[in-house]
């Protein structure tokens, strides 16, 4: 399963989790691109002018949301809020820094290693996948 269908079910169950519902018209898709962020910033913003809140899929999409909020004259953080997800460079040098969601990629590629070698050896794998620890970093975007 891709990174952008998992945060996605991640986010929709969130919402769930705590009493809300999912409005699709609220999802926009991208393609990790920063220009991608920006356009799927301005269809949300056509669809919810007064939205007040958005949860990014990647850092660099997320630069290009800031982006498009800034075009429409919309303030970060005080009219929207904007958390990203990787913690990549890119959020530390947004203006203003991006609050994000740590993504540990070292120990991914550890991980992806080992399971790699465990099915060039044919080893029974007892799990095929690997869920990694986050933690939400705090900057100044939310």
């Amino acid at each position: 399963m891709g990174a952008g269908v998992t945060r996605l079910a991640g986010y929709r169950q969130a919402i769930l989790d705590h009493g809300g519902t999912v409005t699709e018209d609220l999802v926009a898709y991208g393609d990790f691109s920063e220009a991608s962020g920006t356009a799927a910033m301005r269809r949300l913003l056509e669809v919810s002018p007064d939205l007040d809140a958005v949860f990014v899929a990647s850092d660099l999409m997320a630069s290009g949301a800031l982006r498009a909020l800034r075009e429409a004259g919309r303030r970060v953080p005080d009219d929207v809020a904007v958390v990203g997800f990787e913690d990549a460079e890119i959020a530390r040098q947004a203006d203003p820094p991006l609050t994000t969601v740590y993504q540990p990629v070292e120990e991914m590629g550890q991980q992806m290693a080992r399971l790699l070698m465990s099915l060039i050896r044919r080893d029974d794998l007892e799990e095929p996948y690997v869920l990694l620890n986050t933690h939400m970093v705090r900057r100044a975007s939310a």
